[in-house]
C-alpha cells in the first residue's frame, strides 16, 4: 500500500511526537536533544511547517531511531500465520523484521531427559516464556523450574533441554539463526 505525500507527512509528524511522548520529553527536551528550538518543533509536529529532510535526520537521531523507521510506510504484510510441524507439537512464525529470528510455540507432555547425553549443546541464543503450566530447564549441571509468566534466556553453547513438570505446559521461544539450525538438525 503506498500512501501519498500528504498521508506520509501526516504519518512522520505523529511519528515524531509519539516517538517523543514515550520517551517522556517534553518539546523542549526533544528540541534541545535535536539542536532546534521548541517553536519550531512544535510546528513540526502540528504541521505549520514543512517537513525538511536535513531536520528529519536531526530529529531521527535525536530520538535514536532510523530515518528509515522514521518514514517507513510498508503495512503490507503485517499479519503472518505459522507452518505446523505436528510431529514436534509446535508452530513456527519468522520474524519478518529479522529473518534471523524464529518464534515458536510448542506443547510439552514429556518430562526433561533423564539420560543427560540426551542434552543438546550448539551456537545461538534461545529466550522462552511458559505460556501454561511448569516446565523444567536442564541447562549445563542445573534444574531450573520455569514456572507460568516466567522466561529463560541463555547461550545455547550451554548443553540444554526442556520437558514438562507435573503436567502439560506451553511454551513460546525465540530464536536466533544458529539455534534454529541447531534444533532442526537433531529431533526438533
Amino acid at each position: 500500500m503506498k500512501q501519498d505525500d500528504g498521508d506520509l507527512d501526516s504519518l512522520v509528524r505523529q511519528r515524531i511526537r509519539a516517538l517523543r511522548v514515550a520517551q517522556g520529553w517534553s518539546l523542549e527536551d526533544l528540541a534541545a536533544r535535536a539542536r532546534m528550538g521548541a517553536s519550531t518543533l512544535s510546528r513540526i509536529e502540528t504541521g505549520g511547517r514543512r517537513l525538511a529532510l536535513d531536520q528529519l535526520v536531526t530529529l531521527a537521531r535525536a530520538l535514536d531511531t532510523s530515518l528509515d523507521q522514521l518514514v517507513e510506510t510498508a503495512t503490507d504484510d503485517v499479519i503472518s500465520n505459522p507452518t505446523h510441524e505436528a510431529a514436534y507439537g509446535l508452530m513456527r512464525w519468522p520474524v519478518k523484521a529479522d529473518p534471523g529470528l524464529t518464534v515458536v510455540r510448542q506443547r510439552m507432555v514429556e518430562p526433561p531427559p533423564e539420560n543427560l547425553a540426551r542434552m543438546r549443546a550448539h551456537p545461538g541464543r534461545e529466550w522462552l516464556v511458559v505460556l501454561s503450566g511448569t516446565a523444567v530447564l536442564l541447562l549445563g549441571d542445573r534444574r531450573l523450574r520455569v514456572e507460568t509468566n516466567q522466561a529463560a534466556e541463555f547461550p545455547t553453547m550451554l548443553p540444554h533441554a526442556i520437558g514438562a513438570e507435573g503436567g502439560p505446559c506451553e511454551i513460546l521461544g525465540i530464536f536466533d539463526r544458529d539455534a534454529r539450525r541447531g534444533h532442526q538438525q537433531g529431533d526438533g
